[in-house]
């Protein structure tokens, strides 16, 4: 389980860092989100204390730790997936070197986060497999 935690705290790292330059490129433009600046940083209060409640609930090995290890590896795969439909759609945001790093690590990260959450509880996938 510590490899998951890990893998957990690694990617947590990588999406806030990701959200931080979000917030340079003023994201809230490209998904067209009401409020600007004041909006987009209160819709990050809620996210920012699931990632840590959800590390929380993953070190005392709870379903739920499980459950949102696996959405945040998701949303690390949905986050590289959009900005490389914005991009081969000509936006210009997100261009620069460490911004693309920055996503590719998301997205290698989050898919091993992806698996290793499925095989250490294949009950946040399948809930009704005893498997573990």
């Amino acid at each position: 389980m510590s490899v998951l935690i890990w893998l957990y705290i690694i990617n947590s790292v990588l999406l806030l860092v990701h959200e931080i330059d979000s917030a340079y490129w003023q994201e809230w433009k490209l998904f067209r989100l009401p409020g600007g600046i004041s909006f987009f940083l209160v819709i990050h209060l809620p996210l920012v204390f699931l990632i840590l409640w959800g590390l929380v609930q993953l070190q005392q090995n709870n379903l739920a730790g499980y459950a949102i290890s696996l959405l945040l590896a998701v949303a690390g795969i949905f986050a590289f997936t959009i900005h490389m439909i914005f991009m081969a759609k000509g936006n210009r945001e997100f261009k620069t070197p460490l911004s693309i790093v920055l996503l590719i690590a998301i997205l290698a990260v989050s898919i091993i986060q992806a698996w290793f959450t499925v095989y250490s509880h294949p009950g946040v996938v399948f809930p009704s497999c005893a498997c573990q």
